[in-house]
């Protein structure tokens, strides 16, 4: 098969599968204090997040009660993990009693402005971007044997895969700034009140929503598409999971009774939340819009769930596995073993390996490609056991190493299984896309853990046309790469484009949207003008051969129960921008792009922060209460949403764009797909460990 007709198979060339693990120190989100211990601790008395999935995106609300049990004011320093593409719109201190809601300067007006008030005993608050890895709010002053209240609002999309929806509240932080680690440690130490409250309200119908490993979470349907989820500790470890496991002996977990000083949560695990439609819906068009009566511009969010009709591979395929060695992978090294071991397992008889190491460098543990008979298997699998973890990280040199020796008439899928946080060698972004470019690659991205390198990681893939997927250790982990697994299996969309008509369409992103794989769906932001009825053609080729779906539905004259669509799509700006910056360098006019577009809608950003500071001092510096006006509208609108049911938001029911149903993992054939191992595995290790608690007793 020569290169020319290889295209017929959307697997020939190169895949890859980045598996991104934590650095070995895990730090929780938390109040920090200097490491030296030259200041007290302040205490997190109370922590309530409370969590609203709709409509295709996620708003998430914490609020915090800091306590200062000193004898003197001090400064509360808190910060958290940045989730996944998501950004705080919303930073309010209560201040003499009363909210005050902060507003996006820029970066350097907001610290001078925040330190001079600091300086003066004033109370005011901040919240900064430190890159991908955290935001970080300071308050001052928390008074002497007082507390203060803080309030925290991010946004994010909230995307359905292979019939999965999944959302993440981070709580463990990578570690991957050992600088700040040496001189920072955090209180995640909860004494009071802690509770998690999520509600999912889908205009198509959830069959089950999951917790795990959190067998006291309450999680209740209220209707065919609306289910609540509770976690507290005023949650009775006998009653949490009564509809699921009512037969079953629960153990206590974290939570207990508020006792003075007594911790009742540690915000060290990331709690993680499934739900899963109802197996057989059409693939389908959904469309969010905001557009103010009187307004000329529009903004919205299609959302396109395409149909399950991407058919398997069949072939043998070559899989190259490059695996970090290096220092940083101390304490998970067997986790990693185990998992290419499992995948290793997986491989039919007419696959092959390799295995490529790097540390300081690289070098590959076996000679070329091998069978995957189960005597090599076992071979290798302890060969790798039988590796110190040592040295840097010179993940330029693995990656190059692994792109090495592949056979064009071969399907090939490489195993990247690093942190994504290169420190020996190249490190570059613009390099390593320069790398992947050379090669007719897909690259499938696993990000695992908070602070890893999730820019880098997702330019790889987007640069390849492929995919990234972000993966908590708090997930089901082995369900999460089965899920992945058919997008590896099966063919894919390539080249997709998204083509409007009828109605004046800008700003649209992603820019170049690349491949759509199996269970994906395709999320695109923009601008429209007027209204009324609009032709969409989503093309693209599978197997080298064209392929086109289209559709006709009305945009909408006035829109105003989603006003966040207008900061998302500003957000989704702002992250193209940035992925421009970190794979180009820096460029002034994109800094000053991203710097008005978070000012304008009210967004922290990696040039903007969100300070709060008493009424008076906002009016004396001329600073113009535009969020606090944002933030008023999208409450009016959440309140107006919340009265009434789940509103379908699919506009191509009339011209489908789709024939057919979409992928889902509910098949109804009984096999152990991987939404089955979503459910079990929690419940597998909780037997076997009373089990084995039962039998050292």
């Amino acid at each position: 098969m020569n290169r020319q007709t290889g295209r017929k198979n959307i697997w020939q060339g190169l895949i890859l599968l980045t598996v991104s693990l934590f650095a070995g120190f895990t730090q929780a989100a938390g109040l920090l204090t200097p490491s030296d211990g030259s200041l007290p601790s302040l205490e997190i008395r109370d922590h309530q997040v409370d969590v609203l999935i709709e409509d295709g995106y996620a708003i998430t609300t914490v609020e915090q009660v800091f306590v200062n049990p000193h004898d003197r004011d001090m400064e509360a320093r808190y910060s958290f993990p940045v989730p996944a593409h998501g950004t705080v719109v919303e930073l309010t201190v209560w201040i003499d009693g009363h909210p005050v809601t902060g507003e996006v300067l820029e970066r350097g007006k907001a610290r001078k402005l925040y330190e001079e008030e600091k300086t003066a005993g004033r109370d005011a608050g901040i919240t900064e971007k430190d890159s991908y890895k955290t935001f970080e709010t300071r308050v001052s002053p928390v008074r002497a044997r007082q507390d203060t209240r803080v309030r925290l609002v991010y946004l994010q999309p909230a995307e359905v895969d292979t019939g999965i929806g999944r959302y993440v509240y981070p709580l463990e932080e990578g570690g991957v700034d050992e600088a700040k680690l040496a001189f920072w440690t955090a209180n995640e130490q909860v004494t009071g009140q802690f509770s998690f409250d999520l509600r999912i309200k889908s205009a198509y119908p959830v069959e089950a929503v999951r917790l795990p490993n959190q067998p006291q979470a309450i999680i209740q349907p209220q209707t065919d598409g609306e289910w609540s989820v509770h976690l507290g500790n005023r949650t009775s470890a006998t009653n949490a999971v009564a509809s699921q496991t009512a037969d079953e002996e629960l153990p206590t977990g974290t939570l207990t009774s508020p006792v003075a000083n007594t911790p009742v949560f540690t915000l060290d695990q990331d709690l993680v939340v499934y739900w899963r439609h109802k197996a057989g819906l059409p693939g389908s068009v959904d469309l969010v819009a905001h557009k103010p009566a009187g307004s000329h511009r529009g903004t919205f969010m299609m959302v396109v769930t395409p149909a399950d009709d991407l058919k398997p591979i069949q072939e043998g395929k070559d899989w190259v596995f490059v695996v970090d060695v290096s220092g940083s992978m101390q304490g998970k090294y067997a986790t990693l073993v185990d998992g290419v071991q499992r995948a290793l397992q997986k491989m039919r008889s007419e696959d092959r390996f390799r295995i490529v190491l790097f540390n300081s460098g690289s070098r590959e543990l076996t000679s070329g490609f091998i069978n995957a008979t189960p005597e090599m298997v076992t071979h290798y699998s302890q060969a790798l056991l039988g590796i110190t973890p040592s040295s840097g990280t010179n993940l330029y040199a693995g990656l190059d190493q692994g792109l090495k020796s592949l056979q064009a008439d071969r399907t090939s899928a490489l195993v990247l299984v690093t942190d994504g946080v290169a420190n020996v060698g190249e490190t570059r972004q613009r390099r390593f896309i320069e790398l992947i470019k050379k090669k007719d690659v897909r690259l499938f991205t696993f990000v695992l853990g908070n602070s890893a390198n999730r820019p880098l990681l997702e330019a790889l893939a987007k640069a390849s046309n492929g995919f990234a997927v972000n993966i908590s250790n708090s997930d089901d982990i082995v369900g999460q790469l089965l899920a992945a697994t058919s997008k590896v299996t099966h063919e894919a969309l390539h080249g997709v484009k998204i083509k409007i008509g009828g109605v004046k369409i800008a700003d649209l992103t992603p820019g170049k949207i690349g491949s759509l794989y199996r269970g994906q769906q395709l999320v695109v932001f923009g601008h429209y003008w007027g209204e009324g009825m609009a032709s969409v053609r989503l093309t693209g080729r599978i197997s080298g051969e064209d392929k086109t779906y289209q559709t006709r539905f009305a945009f909408p004259a006035v829109a105003t129960e989603n006003p966040e669509i207008e900061r998302l799509w500003a957000y989704a700006s702002v992250e193209e921008a940035l992925q421009e910056i970190n794979d180009f360098g820096e460029d002034a006019d994109l800094k000053q792009a991203i710097t008005d577009l978070g000012i304008e809608y009210g967004l922290v950003t990696d040039y903007t922060a969100m300070v709060v500071v008493r009424d008076e001092v906002f009016d004396a510096h001329g600073i113009k209460r535009s969020n606090r006006t944002r933030l008023a509208t999208e409450e009016l609108a959440r309140q107006q949403r919340a009265q009434r049911p789940a509103v379908s938001r699919r506009v191509d029911a009339q011209q489908p764009m789709y024939s057919s149903s979409r992928a889902s993992h509910s098949g109804g054939s009984g096999a152990l797909d991987a939404w089955t191992l979503l459910f079990l595995l929690p419940l597998v290790w909780l037997t076997w460990q009373r089990r084995n608690t039962r039998e050292d007793s």
